[in-house]
């Protein structure tokens, strides 16, 4: 534009090059060129008119007037502010007018305009707000203080009033004067400054000081005046809070006075508000069982022991409480842990004006625990009615008596007199005895006790019934009232006429019985017969007082025949057995013992036994014995066949005959002897031959051709006779010797007669042949007795030395590091997951997998080491001449390397891994079963570890194994006992916030430890085996528990198990589910199970058949803990599941954690990709149900909305539900 212009055109030109609004003017002030901006502010085309005409009409003519002086020859360039007139109205502008340069050119300007309408209306804001802001500083409510530097640069009105200064005075004085102190200052300033320096507000309540040294309570507000430039000043703002300060003290005093009233009240006192717990004292959570505040927002209605009971007392408390007046009456209410108690409950309405028409909102009620006094009086009525059955039903006579005539008595005390009851009344005591000489005698004895207080008795009194026939009796008595006897006696008779004559008839028996007899009790000889006096050695009464001990030849003999005898006499049953005894000499004898208790009703009112003398018999018995053994012996070794035989048929046979026959072992016992015979007129010959010799008494002895099994024919000499040669036809013993060799020798003897000189040198080698032929049976009977031996000694399966062998170098080991001062190590391996294996693909794979095993684990360890296996999947290695830990850490880790390869069996590849446990001898123990059982205490510990490592054995894992022992084996007895129950916590429908279903949880309740988690057993039932038919037992039990509460008719929803991973590989479960569901006829949609993740994915293809085996029987499936272990998406989408359960791990934190946000929207958007339902496990507050629910998550299962509860409980809930 400095250029001289030359046309019009190239001042357009250069005029669009301007960003701003402009133009051209002439000399005369036509617009010659505008750009484009300058049109578009304006909406309108400029070019052609008078600029004069574009401006608005209050700024045109001095606008106008400053156009001219940028025009001309004597033009300059101008600046100033102006208007516009466009299409929507009028523009503030700045103008810049400049004269065009002098020359050939154009004359005229050039003009720059710069919108600044939208400053205008920030500034004209900016003075409103202002202008506001004064007014609000001026007449606020509050005080208002600017400062900075610790200097008040202003301040309003209202904050002078409250601190007693005039407004100049606070202008430029230190902030600290304020303050009560100093130090209250600086400690302000540092609490506030961190806040302030950051753009964040900082609020507070203090005492401020004013100029009359008086003190008052303020809140104060502080802010940076700029958020962005916090050092230039601070705005505070003062409210004076004197008088609510005085008013929170004087409530809070009366909270307090009031909670003092409540706390130490002797009732329990209970607010309640739109039907739940609102608050309560210390009583009441006494009385309701609740731990601190826990009953805090339960239902009202949980108070009552049922929903019938709660609104039954709503219908009479309501009218009154609606009138506004109290409430009173006597109910049962329930505790937290289900036991209930009677109290009398007051109840009052809450301000009953500020809540017409809303309802009962707010109520207080005050409880008086009257179970004592209830249970007192039902104690009473109860002792009353106790003491009434007593008397009616009693087997002895009872009579009340004064004054020396009958009062009253029991039925049986009439019967025993042979009156009627009503009778008896009135009767003078004197007519019950035998004469008034007797009557005179027993009152003698009886009246200074009885007048004394003191009760009298005698074990037999002679008393006269009606008829006057006498009875003897057992009598007791005393005063109804020992301060006051004349008030009258009560006295108690038992017949003991039939007993008397007992005892005298045991009497009789216990002299003249031929066998010992004793009684025992307390383990202590109380009385015996003179037969056991004479058997024991014993005279008089010797042996009485004596421990039962002392009958025996030792303390372990006599503790066994205790362990044995209990379970039968502590039952009432008697106990027979026999056992060595000792007499008082110390000779042994032995003995068949018979025992009784003496009182069924009783057991430990003492023992009868009756012993007799069995030395003799049993010496007879063992040398029976003996020769039976013998007898044996000689049929299992003979060379000879041996066949017992009655009626045509063998009954026993040895070895040596099988072997003869062909048959194998136990074959021919049964057998008809004539199927050994060639024909049936082969056997009838020999039979008539055996029948003559037998008849006459003889042994039969022959040769004949018999036949083997496989049809072979042979020559054998029978030798046989009867066992009894009186009874010719009765069972007879058979000796058979093959002389088929023999015979053909003869044979050939005879054929060779004429040649006997040139045959000499054949038979003498025939004779060799035999010869070897002997030395060759006696060879191989050698080589069965190695095998034998070596099968006593070593595994079946793997070679392995076992247990036996194991114990015997063990011990050989010992001696040898004891001799040379060196140690050894004792290491037990379990391996890892091989129970899966062998139950899932079956015994032949898990025996190939041992047999490799076996292998890698001799070629880890020395040659002077012994590598045995115990049984399963246990082995032991043992290493000797170690010199410490550190030789036998290597050994194990040698091992652990060795089966870390794959194992490619029977088309599997296969993985286990070790866990090793090591002891050390002789630091860890002194003998075999100690260094044993710390071994697999510390394989145990291994495990524990995360399996797949090795640890040494420490006294801690002693213990610890102890407790794991002691956990199992009560384990082993809880399902048969009865000890397990099943819990049920609700799973919710997120967006209706209704019951949706149950999940079902086991717990062991064990004696004397209380409820049992499941994660403290349950992964010992899975190690065990114990999960499979306690896994089954849970299954049953839901089934059956669901269909009594729709009998009961509650609402069906769907009941949820765990499998867990052993028992969902187990061959039997789909058998087991299909049972269950058939017998307990549950609808099979009503049943699901959960199975992990993990699980799952073990065993792909076969996981994929159980799942749909079970999905065909028309059962739900879910899986459980997702997101903790790992899936294949490939097999997920094939697997016929309903739900994924996301797992409690990612709930917990979510609220706080975006990273558990961001998992748990992902497998909810998975779940809805594949049509599947999620489940948030583990949900316990507000915040993470409300995220649950905005990230489309369908179901939720937490203590936020119950706690797993017992069956009695999850009722309540169904009740509610329905």
């Amino acid at each position: 534009m400095n250029r001289v212009p030359t046309s019009p055109d190239f001042i357009a030109d250069a005029l669009q090059l301007i960003a701003l609004p402009a133009c051209a003017c002439d000399a005369c002030g036509m617009v010659v060129a505008a750009n484009g901006a300058l049109n578009a502010l304006l909406d309108r085309d400029v070019s052609g008119r008078l600029l004069a005409d574009c401006f608005s009409d209050a700024y045109r003519a001095s606008s106008t007037s400053m156009l001219r002086g940028a025009l001309g020859a004597a033009g300059r360039e101008r600046h100033w502010d102006s208007s516009l007139e466009g299409a929507a109205g009028a523009i503030a502008v700045q103008v810049w007018a400049r004269p065009l340069p002098v020359g050939d050119g154009l004359p005229g300007a050039t003009l720059v305009f710069a919108d600044i309408s939208l400053q205008q209306r920030d500034q004209q804001a900016l003075r409103k707000t202002l202008l506001e802001q004064q007014a609000i500083l001026e007449s606020a409510a509050v005080g208002i203080v600017f400062s900075k530097g610790g200097f008040i640069e202003e301040c309003n009105i209202r904050a002078a009033e409250m601190l007693g200064y005039a407004r100049h005075q606070l202008t430029g004085m230190p902030g600290a004067v304020l303050y009560r102190s100093a130090e209250h200052c600086r400690a302000l300033g540092l609490e506030a400054a961190p806040l302030l320096s950051k753009g964040k507000p900082y609020r507070t309540e203090l005492e401020l000081r004013r100029q009359d040294g008086t003190l008052f309570w303020s809140r104060l507000h502080g802010r940076a005046v700029d958020p962005l430039n916090t050092h230039d000043g601070t705005v505070w703002i003062i409210e004076d809070i004197s008088d609510h300060r005085r008013d929170e003290d004087q409530l809070r005093r009366a909270m307090l006075e009031m909670q003092a009233v409540m706390d130490n009240a002797p009732l329990a006192i209970g607010f309640q508000r739109d039907k739940g717990v609102l608050r309560y004292n210390r009583r009441f959570a006494e009385c309701f069982g609740f731990d601190g505040d826990s009953g805090v927002g339960l239902p009202v209605a949980d108070l009552y022991p049922s929903r019938a009971a709660y609104e039954s007392v709503v219908r009479q408390a309501a009218p009154l409480l609606r009138r506004g007046l109290p409430f009173q009456g006597e109910m049962e209410m329930r505790r937290r842990d289900g036991s209930t108690f009677w109290a009398l409950a007051y109840g009052y309405v809450l301000n009953p004006e500020s809540q017409a028409g809303r309802g009962l909102r707010d109520t207080i009620w005050l409880f008086d625990d009257r179970s004592a006094q209830k249970a007192a009086e039902e104690a009473t009525r109860q002792l009353m009615l106790e003491q009434q059955a007593i008397l009616d039903n009693a087997s002895v006579g009872i009579l009340f008596s004064r004054s020396r005539l009958v009062l009253r008595c029991n039925p049986r005390f009439a019967e025993m007199f042979g009156y009627a009851q009503e009778e008896m009344t009135g009767l003078p005591a004197a007519e019950l005895f035998p004469s008034p000489a007797a009557y005179e005698e027993f009152g003698v004895q009886a009246t200074p006790l009885l007048g004394q207080g003191l009760p009298y008795e005698q074990d037999e009194a002679l008393f006269r019934r009606r008829d006057g026939s006498l009875f003897w009796c057992r009598i007791r008595a005393k005063a109804v009232d020992q301060a006051h006897s004349e008030q009258g006696t009560i006295w108690i008779l038992e017949d003991v006429t039939a007993s008397r004559q007992t005892q005298m008839e045991v009497a009789a028996i216990m002299t003249n019985a031929s066998v010992s007899i004793l009684y025992t009790k307390n383990r202590q000889i109380t009385r015996y017969n003179l037969g056991f006096a004479a058997m024991f050695g014993y005279s008089g009464d010797e042996a009485l007082g004596l421990p039962g001990r002392a009958l025996y030849v030792s303390q372990q003999s006599y503790e066994l025949l205790g362990a044995a005898a209990f379970p039968f006499l502590s039952v009432a049953k008697p106990f027979q057995t026999e056992v060595e005894m000792m007499r008082r000499d110390g000779s042994t004898l032995w003995a068949q013992l018979i025992a009784y208790v003496v009182n069924p009703d009783d057991p430990a009112a003492g023992t009868i036994w009756i012993i007799e003398d069995r030395t003799e018999a049993k010496r007879a018995e063992e040398s029976l014995r003996n020769a039976l053994l013998e007898n044996q012996a000689i049929l299992d070794s003979a060379v000879l066949g041996i066949s017992v035989v009655e009626g045509g048929y063998n009954l026993r046979s040895n070895s040596k005959m099988e072997e003869l026959f062909g048959y194998g072992p136990g074959e021919i016992n049964g057998l008809s002897v004539q199927a050994l015979y060639p024909d049936v007129a082969a056997w009838k010959a020999a039979r008539g031959e055996t029948a003559r010799d037998f008849g006459a008494g003889r042994v039969h002895m022959s040769e004949y051709q018999l036949v083997r099994k496989d049809g072979s024919r042979f020559w054998a000499r029978l030798s046989g006779r009867p066992f009894d040669l009186a009874h010719a036809h009765g069972r007879s013993v058979w000796l058979v010797d093959d002389v088929t060799a023999r015979r053909e020798a003869a044979e050939a003897v005879r054929r060779a007669r004429d040649e006997l000189e040139l045959r000499v040198q054949e038979r003498t080698a025939e004779l060799a042949g035999a010869n070897l032929l002997l030395q060759g049976e006696i060879v191989e009977r050698r080589q069965a007795e190695a095998r034998v031996h070596h099968m006593a000694y070593h595994d079946n399966l793997t070679g392995l030395p076992n247990r036996a062998l194991l114990s015997d170098r063990l011990e050989r080991a010992m001696l040898a590091a004891q001799r040379s001062g060196r140690k050894l190590a004792v290491m037990f391996i379990d391996l890892d997951r091989f129970k899966t294996i062998n139950d899932s693909l079956g015994h032949m794979t898990g025996d190939l997998l041992l047999k490799e095993v076996a292998a890698r684990l001799c070629g880890a360890v020395r040659a002077s080491d012994t590598v045995a296996r115990l049984g399963g999947d246990e082995f032991v290695v043992l290493v000797p001449g170690i010199r410490g830990t550190d030789e036998a850490a290597r050994v194990a880790e040698k091992i652990i390397e060795a089966l870390t390869p794959a194992f490619p069996l029977d088309g599997h590849v296969l993985h286990v891994t070790p866990s090793i446990g090591i002891c050390v001898y002789p630091d860890d123990g002194g003998d075999v079963d100690a260094l044993m059982r710390h071994a697999d205490a510390a394989m145990y510990h291994a495990k524990g570890n995360g399996r797949n490592n090795y640890q040494f054995f420490t006294q801690t894992m002693n213990q610890a194994a102890a407790l794991h022992f002691d956990l199992e084996s009560s384990l082993r007895t809880a399902l048969a006992l009865q000890q397990f129950e099943l819990f049920y916590q609700p799973v919710i429908d997120i967006a209706t916030r209704r019951l949706h279903g149950m999940e079902v949880l086991l717990r062991w309740r064990r004696p004397g430890h209380g409820l049992v988690l499941p994660d403290r057993f349950i992964p010992i039932m899975e190690e065990n085996g114990l999960i499979v038919p306690v896994g089954e037992w849970v299954m049953r039990q839901a089934c059956e528990q669901s269909m009594a509460w729709q009998r009961q008719g509650l609402q069906a929803v769907p009941l949820a198990v765990n499998l867990s991973p052993r028992q969902f590989m187990h061959k039997g479960l789909v058998a087991a589910i299909g049972a269950v569901v058939r017998e307990t006829g549950i609808d099979p949609s009503l049943l699901e199970f959960e199975i992990t993740e993990t699980a799952l994915m073990q065993h792909g293809e076969h996981t994929l058949e159980i799942l749909r085996q079970i999905n065909g029987m028309g059962l739900r499936l879910s899986i459980d803990d997702f997101g903790t272990g790992y899936s294949s998406l490939a097999y997920l989408k094939r697997f016929p599941v309903k739900k994924v359960k996301i797992d409690r791990a990612f709930i917990k934190d979510l609220e706080h954690s975006g990273e558990d946000r961001a998992i748990v929207a992902a497998i909810i958007a998975l779940a809805d990709s594949l049509q599947l339902s999620a489940v948030a496990e583990g949900v316990e507050t507000e915040e993470q149900f409300a995220l649950l629910q905005a990230s489309g998550c369908r179901y939720a299962q937490g203590y936020l909305f119950s706690a797993p509860v017992p069956a009695a409980n999850a009722q309540v809930l169904l009740e509610g539900a329905t």
